[in-house]
């Protein structure tokens, strides 16, 4: 490849072979390259990661699992072939339990967070079972027990709240999972910006008898850096996504308690998903060796301190912040009390015009429509990747400030 990039290296050989797709490769590269990205579950890959993604292993079929595992007992796989990628599967989840100091079992061959959450649902309960979870207009996720979603349609689901403050009411979840018995209890957002309690959730899992179960994605690679508190010896399973935080590829990981490890493999396999992707798996491996570096720690470290700052100028500016304030990489600006004219669409599609990029987002009670919404997600973990320090954040909530005050109500 010589002196040249990743993308400049695939649109050379691209637009021979389909120009029309080379031209759209290439249009990807600009926009990323020139936006503000702020959408709280993206980053930016290196280029060692989209390299794996696109190596050889794309074409390799491997259903099953490496050679007997003392954990699950697997048998194998199904398909001949698979002695390299044995060893690249055995070597990346070994990795992940280093970058999160862990004995637990952990399965790196989801797609995706919802594949991971469907298999680790599926490992441990069956279809009618109950689950206490955040509803996602309080900042859960799609797959947390929404009625649209797989988790809505399989599963009985009650929902915990967050108080008037925006912040989780653990007495709820205490009294909710009293009355509702669940068989898990989750604990995971894909929008609240504040500290999870993971040893109350705990322990109030251990009171009803249920399985206590975290959905890390958007907090993971705060974990790894250290900078959040870890799950690790007190959820029975744990799922996350490898890129957001963890700035890898896209996919999924499930860890598990070692006595879950046979429920979880096969959940995943055959239960959920055929054969795994393996050039994704070798992304995953190199995010993962990404994340045991020493400069992971100072990334981890520069996300908070680049969040709170963007943050706080936004408090200065009058806005009206969700929680009041942030513990990760994320924040929530409320439109309903301070611009009641506005609609989070309104300000994410002013925004694209400007280059800045986040999206629309509902609020604790919210009273408009998921695809309006009244409030925007804010997150500094790619911006944080590219190199953005604190002072720079500040000036792009002046800019988004800006920008908002200069919206027609009749936009």
């Amino acid at each position: 490849m010589n002196n040249l990039t990743l993308e400049q290296y695939i649109q050379a050989k691209m637009v021979d072979c389909d120009p029309e797709i080379a031209a759209l490769i290439h249009k990807e590269d600009e926009r990323e390259a020139n936006v503000i990205e702020l959408i709280a579950s993206e980053n930016f890959p290196s280029e060692a990661v989209k390299m794996a993604a696109a190596s050889s292993f794309v074409a390799k079929y491997s259903e099953g699992y490496p050679a007997k595992d003392r954990l699950s007992g697997n048998k194998g796989r199904y398909y001949g072939g698979c002695v390299v990628v044995d060893e690249l599967e055995e070597l990346c989840c070994n990795r992940w339990r280093q970058v999160f100091n862990t004995d637990y079992h952990v399965n790196v061959q989801p797609h995706s967070g919802s594949s991971a959450n469907l298999a680790a649902y599926m490992s441990v309960l069956k279809a009618g079972d109950k689950i206490l979870a955040m509803d996602l207009n309080n900042g859960g996720h799609l797959t947390h027990g929404s009625a649209a979603n797989f988790s809505g349609k399989l599963f009985d689901m009650a929902f915990y709240d967050v108080g008037a403050d925006g912040f989780i009411d653990y007495e709820d979840v205490e009294r909710k999972a009293r009355e509702f018995k669940p068989n898990l209890i989750l604990a995971g957002a894909s929008a609240y910006s504040r500290v999870i309690d993971f040893e109350r959730f705990a322990a109030i899992a251990k009171e009803v008898g249920a399985y206590f179960m975290v959905d890390m994605a958007h907090i993971a690679g705060l974990i790894a850096g250290g900078v959040h508190p870890s799950p690790f010896g007190l959820a029975d399973i744990i799922t996350t996504t490898t890129h957001k935080t963890l700035r890898g590829t896209r996919g999924g990981l499930i860890f598990a308690k070692p006595e879950l490890a046979k429920k979880v493999d096969s959940a995943v396999f055959p239960c959920c998903q055929g054969g795994p992707l393996q050039h994704i798996i070798a992304a995953k491996a190199i995010t993962a060796a990404e994340a045991l570096r020493p400069e992971y720690k100072e990334y981890a470290k520069n996300v908070i301190i680049n969040t709170k700052a963007m943050c706080d100028e936004f408090i200065r500016l009058g806005y009206e912040i969700v929680t009041g304030g942030t513990d990760n990489h994320l924040f929530l600006i409320d439109f309903s009390k301070t611009h009641p004219h506005l609609t989070g669409k309104m300000v994410q599609e002013e925004l694209d015009k400007n280059g800045i990029t986040l999206n629309k987002n509902c609020v604790p009670n919210e009273q408009r429509k998921p695809m309006e919404a009244s409030g925007v997600r804010v997150g500094t973990a790619a911006m944080t990747t590219k190199g953005y320090k604190a002072e720079d954040f500040v000036k792009v909530a002046q800019r988004i400030d800006e920008i908002i005050r200069n919206i027609k109500p009749e936009a």
